[in-house]
């Protein structure tokens, strides 16, 4: 490197060698700062998880929650083949009815959201709207509040005697001379399913509803943040050319929405696939297990029936579906593409 003295005089100077010693800290140095975050995941994260495999493939159960009790009996693969061929304690269990409705439940939940979210951002995003910031602070309230209150403010709303659903519907109807009787909707425990030939119970429309007023803002939030970076120039030059709205929505608005919502959808269909207090809080799995989802199912087996070892394998099963379902829809959308 040339550098100038007070004479004048250009001199060069060079770098001192830099010896193996010196090297290989400067290479490890930071790797020594990352040491307390992996001691914390090991400990947080990877060791609960080492233990639950091996958990999967012993009987492990009530009996060996003492400190001094026997190791528990290795069982290889029985686990994972008693959960597949329904021979669980757990009455009117089918693991391939609960996987079917598990993935129905959060598709069916995500395309709500995503499609109300994005909607409702839009017409949000309108020029001159007013009172949009009122607006954009009142849809945040469900995602602030619990979800466990939710659930249970919503199970107290579809109550078939006292709910504010089915008195609201009974006073709607009135103003068209229905009787009130017509709306004494079991909204929770109806066993029929309402839809000939479609194995969904009513349950699960009341389901839908609570976890669709639950879910939309977020979506909303992030269509909004993705809505102000859209240059209003695309629009400009697409109405120059006669575009009509819904040509300028559908061909700039949601191609350009893409990248920031495909993630966000991915991320719903792991919350909503896992949504565990929604489920066992508003329905119960009822009635007869027909809204039950993996992760309820494994809370029975470890909650009500203390099979720990089974439970562990019902979980295992779960983590490989998730799995399977992320690579797959990250395939399909092609998520983690640059869109530069």
């Amino acid at each position: 490197m040339a550098v100038l003295t007070k004479e004048g005089v250009r001199t060069q100077m060079v770098a001192p060698p830099t010896t193996p010693r010196k090297s290989f800290w400067r290479l490890a140095n930071p790797y020594l700062y990352l040491i307390p975050a992996l001691l914390v995941m090991a400990v947080m994260t990877y060791y609960p998880m080492a233990f639950g495999v091996w958990m999967s493939f012993t009987d492990y159960g009530l009996k060996n929650l003492r400190v001094d009790s026997p190791l528990p009996n290795v069982v290889g693969l029985q686990n994972y083949i008693d959960i597949l061929t329904a021979a669980v304690a757990i009455p009117n269990f089918d693991f391939f009815y609960t996987l079917f409705f598990n993935l129905f439940w959060t598709f069916s939940n995500v395309i709500f959201h995503v499609t109300i979210g994005v909607l409702i951002a839009v017409v949000l995003n309108t020029p001159g709207l007013r009172f949009r910031g009122i607006y954009r602070a009142i849809f945040i309230l469900p995602i602030v509040v619990p979800t466990l209150v939710v659930a249970t403010v919503w199970k107290n709303m579809f109550d078939t005697d006292y709910g504010a659903i089915n008195q609201g519907l009974a006073a709607v109807g009135g103003l068209f001379g229905i009787t009130p009787d017509h709306f004494h909707i079991r909204w929770i425990d109806q066993i029929d399913p309402p839809i000939p030939g479609i194995p969904l119970p009513l349950s699960y429309f009341a389901l839908l509803i609570t976890n669709i007023w639950l879910g939309w803002p977020f979506m909303t939030i992030v269509a909004t943040g993705a809505l102000q970076s859209i240059s209003k120039e695309y629009y400009e030059a697409a109405s120059i050319d006669g575009a009509s709205g819904p040509q300028q929505f559908f061909r700039i608005t949601l191609p350009l929405l893409r990248p920031a919502m495909v993630p966000a959808a991915m991320y719903g269909l792991i919350v909503t696939f896992n949504l565990f207090n929604l489920i066992y809080m508003v329905s119960g799995g009822g009635p007869l297990r027909q809204t039950e989802i993996l992760v309820t199912t494994a809370f029975r087996l470890v909650n009500e029936q203390r099979l720990y070892g089974l439970a562990a394998a019902f979980g295992i099963y779960t983590m490989i579906i998730l799995l399977l379902l992320t690579l797959l829809t990250n395939r399909i959308t092609k998520a983690t593409e640059s869109y530069v």
